[in-house]
């Protein structure tokens, strides 16, 4: 799964670079000149974190940085604040307005990456694009490769992405309509019984190894996945 970054920045310049390391190092990069085309953009699809500058016309970083922490919606969006204040009473207001982390210009375009992956690390941790190990179940996002005890397993795409959540939550019940918002997007709409679909295919693929038991219905809720 390709993260996707909503770069909100008016300078073309600095935008320009920004979503050029981004695209290099494997994000998804999405463009916002002003506080209302990033509002546009995330009612449109949620993004996975949101680089946003300080200083742009109109609403200002900070304000729209709180609208994203008051909206239940979205108030679990990672943020990182992009600005030229470097003072520290201008740190702690961006990191008060809800920013998880605050970087200032001039920036290394190296050093902002490896913050963005620092966050989704800690935030987001499916999205960082480390791979993940359940017993002997290893996955790894990067490569797209699934296998249990050193044996590969061939899954689908929805399959792969609905592994991957499972096990970067695992021991959490999900309804189907959560697992609908996770794994396809909140702006889907698809009926909640495709779910049953592909995790009958997921078990499926996953019955030679033993693992299809740790796909755990809950009945009346949802999902589990085991971990232990």
């Amino acid at each position: 799964m390709t993260p996707t970054i909503l770069v909100v920045e008016d300078e073309p310049a600095i935008q320009e670079l920004v979503v050029i390391n981004l695209k290099h190092a494997g994000f998804l990069a999405v463009r916002a000149a002003s506080a209302e085309e990033a509002d546009s953009a995330i009612r449109a699809a949620l993004p996975d974190l949101v680089i946003l500058d300080w200083m742009l016309p109109g609403q200002s970083g900070v304000a729209l940085a709180k609208k994203i922490r008051g909206d239940e919606r979205t108030r679990e969006i990672p943020i990182i604040m992009l600005t030229a204040r470097v003072h520290e009473e201008d740190k702690v207001q961006g990191l008060d307005a809800g920013a998880d982390d605050y970087v200032t210009k001039p920036f290394s375009p190296k050093e902002l990456v490896a913050r963005v992956r620092a966050v989704l690390r800690r935030r987001a941790p499916h999205l960082a694009g480390e791979a993940v190990e359940v017993g002997d179940l290893q996955l790894n996002p990067a490569t797209h490769r699934v296998l249990a005890g050193g044996q590969p397993i061939e899954l689908g795409p929805t399959e792969f992405r609905l592994l991957f959540f499972f096990m970067t939550h695992a021991e959490r019940v999900y309804t189907r309509a959560q697992l609908l918002d996770e794994v396809w997007g909140d702006h889907v709409f698809i009926e909640e019984r495709t779910v049953d679909v592909h995790i009958r295919r997921l078990r499926a693929a996953l019955e030679s190894t033993g693992h299809h038991e740790r796909v755990e219905t809950v009945r009346g809720t949802g999902y589990r996945f085991r971990g232990a």
